[in-house]
């Protein structure tokens, strides 16, 4: 995707801002749609009252969100990382995994606040929000700027093909060594894996958007569109009965190394307790099975579950 991927405001697979770098971002779709009001628990950008100093005394944005009965999260609505529903309702992956963990955290309310993917960052250290649930991925420009929680997702990419994958069409190499047309979003990493594995720029098909991207599959435009899984799989739920399917994910080697990107959670790095608290409760779903049937209603699945070593700090690291 979205990961973003591209060439509207920031979206998550790729293009970058100040904040977002192009390379292993997640582009997210971006829809710039406006804040749906009282249906939902979303709120106006306002101020955080949270003191560096009183946070590293255990009296910052944990003290206050407990005391409030509620935690401001920043969001980028799009699908299905973190938006608004149809209904209004603050949904998405990143949402309701936070609603468990800051419910067991003893903060029983979430508010969201709307914002393009590439402000999230500066809103939450202008303290608009205290919390970014919108998929991010990890990367070091970004932990320069925030602190991340654990990953709660890996992404790996997929393909989406007609039916039968009549071309056989698995990884970037196939698509290379069959010459291949394959279509991939602007700015999106997907991109550059392609040409990168061999697909000639001649057969690199760029679209603006998820749904353009399948106009141009439907219509033979292209034979396979690349992205993460996560998102192909909510572009499909889209267009069930349309003759397509998504390919089991896999992770591109580049230069021997893996690439694929984790989505994580973003804190202040003041809000150092907060954090702790916030791993701690990941850990306990993680570990006790429990994470899965929160995010798998969003397209995640087993291949999308962060292992043991898959930790912020290793994220971090590039």
């Amino acid at each position: 995707m979205t990961d973003h991927e591209p060439s509207r405001p920031e979206p998550s697979h790729h293009k970058p801002s100040l904040h977002e770098p192009s390379r292993s971002s997640r582009r997210g779709f971006l829809r710039t749609a406006a804040l749906l009001g009282a249906a939902v628990p979303l709120v106006a950008a306002g101020c955080s009252t949270t003191d560096p100093e009183e946070e590293r005394q255990g009296g910052g944005t944990l003290a206050r969100a407990k005391k409030d009965g509620k935690i401001t999260v920043g969001f980028a609505n799009e699908s299905p990382y973190g938006f608004t529903d149809k209904d209004g309702k603050l949904t998405g992956e990143a949402p309701e995994l936070a609603r468990v963990v800051f419910k067991e955290l003893g903060i029983g309310k979430v508010e969201g606040v709307n914002v393009d993917f590439g402000g999230l960052i500066g809103g939450l250290k202008a303290k608009r929000f205290d919390v970014i649930a919108a998929g991010m991925f990890v990367t070091p420009e970004r932990c320069g700027e925030v602190a991340f929680a654990d990953p709660d997702y890996v992404a790996k990419s997929a393909f989406m093909v007609p039916k039968g994958n009549p071309r056989g069409v698995h990884k970037f190499e196939d698509a290379a060594q069959k010459k291949l047309k394959v279509g991939v979003l602007t700015g999106a990493v997907e991109g550059d894996y392609a040409t990168r594995l061999g697909v000639s720029k001649g057969n690199l098909k760029t679209f603006p958007d998820q749904p353009s991207a399948f106009e141009g599959l439907k219509a033979g435009r292209v034979d396979c569109v690349a992205l993460t899984r996560i998102s192909l799989n909510d572009l499909l739920s889209k267009h069930q009965g349309a003759g397509f399917e998504v390919t089991d994910a896999y992770v591109p080697v580049i230069g021997g190394k893996e690439q694929f990107g984790a989505g994580a959670f973003a804190f202040r790095k003041a809000d150092t307790e907060l954090i702790q608290a916030f791993n701690g409760k990941l850990a306990e779903l993680r570990t006790g099975n429990r994470l899965l049937p929160i995010i798998q209603p969003f397209g995640f699945g087993p291949s999308e579950l962060p292992g043991p070593n898959d930790t912020a700090a290793r994220f971090c690291q590039g």
